[in-house]
């Protein structure tokens, strides 16, 4: 190792590593951060218009991140050797969830700061507070919120839904195979393959035989989708008639994992089939029953193809999700800016409510399984 040039990309033990050695790859380490640093802050100032100075576009920036990424992974086997072998494992793939997760979101901060119509000659331009102060304004998008709390508590009769069709299939009845496949079959369907099948044709108003049943049956006018309440609730029936056998599915392994010793002990002790139920089985299915809510809540919180394809949000925006009203904000008026703020805010609440509701569920689940 006589030689600088000799021993930098050598991986040798940590303690073996000359002072040169070090010395050339922190200034290259430092050398990239800084031209990447002072890129971004020269592109971001000249964004908000407070200086000519600037690049036409981010994609110097880009090219700077690439490249102290690239030295940083270098370097950190220049600077520790061996040891610094071990981060290069990991490094790429964090460097680009970086590029692909903290740079949008970053971006889509500053749009969501910003006054940007399509529709508009006037490009983009820095608005301040303006898009939180509509946003908080907005009637429609406190409606579109509101809705979203009543699609998530319609998850609570899908599980009880879910979980008496997965006792009913965990029990030896005739030709099981075939109803699971049966009630399997929503599940395989699109979203949008539904919406027209159930609700553009079953519930059409003069048509749909659903909508006949329902004046044979004494109603005059039935118009699922003209009324607020019954426009929610047909939305709901089908999103659930999609979602509830996944939850089914996942409740019926659950169900299959159970211990056979604890049930026939139960049995043996003379508990009836509610006690069973309610005292051994329901919370020895608590974990699974909270992941499978849990994963429903995450498919319900990006509800929106079926909205858009059976009402548009109508009547008045009485059946608008979140992501529907934000979508529609997008393709109908071609407001980037206040429509990235909406998506912004709703991502924050959906962080902070999912944190919340895991510590509860958790909670709960110690509680009832007696490990609180």
């Amino acid at each position: 190792m006589s030689t600088v040039e000799g021993d930098l990309l050598h991986t040798v033990e940590a303690g073996s590593i000359s002072a040169s050695r070090r010395f050339w790859g922190r200034s290259a380490l430092w050398l990239s951060a800084i031209w990447f640093m002072a890129s971004f802050v020269l592109q971001a100032v000249h964004e908000l218009g407070w200086t000519d100075w600037g690049f036409a576009n981010w994609r110097p920036v880009l090219y700077a991140y690439f490249i102290w990424a690239a030295v940083l992974c270098v370097t950190r086997v220049v600077i520790y050797g061996e040891a610094g072998k071990k981060a290069l494992f990991v490094l790429p793939a964090a460097l680009f969830v970086v590029s692909m997760v903290v740079f949008p979101l970053l971006f889509a901060l500053w749009i969501g700061f910003s006054d940007w119509n399509l529709a508009s000659s006037a490009g983009r331009r820095f608005n301040g507070l303006d898009n939180v102060r509509r946003m908080i304004a907005d009637p429609f998008y406190a409606n579109a919120l509101l809705n979203m709390i009543l699609y998530c508590l319609a998850i609570a009769v899908e599980y009880a839904i879910a979980f008496g069709l997965a006792l009913l299939l965990n029990q030896e009845i005739i030709a099981r195979k075939f109803w699971r496949v049966t009630f399997l079959v929503p599940l395989m369907l699109s979203p949008v393959a539904v919406s027209w099948m159930v609700g553009k044709s079953m519930l059409e108003t003069r048509f749909g035989p659903i909508a006949r049943l329902a004046r044979w049956l004494g109603w005059e006018n039935p118009s699922f989708f003209g009324d607020p309440l019954t426009a929610r609730l047909s939305i709901m029936i089908m999103d659930a008639w999609t979602f509830i056998p996944f939850m089914m599915i996942m409740l019926l392994a659950g169900l299959q994992a159970l211990s056979r010793e604890v049930l026939e002990a139960a049995e043996v002790d003379g508990a009836t089939k509610w006690q069973r139920f309610w005292q051994v089985i329901f919370p020895l299915m608590l974990p699974v029953s909270v992941t499978a809510v849990m994963i429903r809540i995450i498919f319900k919180l990006k509800l929106a193809d079926i909205i858009i394809t059976v009402t548009s949000g109508g009547p008045g925006g009485a059946t608008d999700s979140v992501t529907s009203f934000i979508y529609r904000e997008y393709r109908d008026r071609s407001n980037v800016g206040y429509g990235t703020l909406l998506a912004l805010v709703y991502l924050v609440i959906i962080v902070v409510g999912m944190t919340g509701l895991m510590k509860i569920s958790d909670r709960i689940v110690k509680r009832m399984t007696g490990r609180l």
